[in-house]
């Protein structure tokens, strides 16, 4: 095990806002998502995220889920 590769799921939310001209706070208001926990989110705190929030970030965002998270090898 001690040559594992790890890997880590990266969250292109900062990205995304920036390309569709929207801040945390429009992206909260329309997907009824807490601040904080799209905070959580966007700086790869989040253990989690169910896949109706994923859905609803997808459709505000018009993106698919991969656009909104990568695997990436740390």
């Amino acid at each position: 095990m001690a040559n594992e590769i790890k890997k880590e799921i990266k969250v292109n939310l900062d990205l995304l806002l920036v390309q569709r001209k929207m801040s945390l706070t429009q992206l909260s208001e329309k997907v009824g998502i807490t601040m904080a926990n799209l905070s959580i989110l966007k700086i790869g705190k989040a253990k989690a995220i169910r896949f109706s929030t994923l859905i609803a970030l997808c459709d505000v965002l018009d993106c698919t889920p991969g656009d909104l998270l990568d695997l990436e090898t740390i």
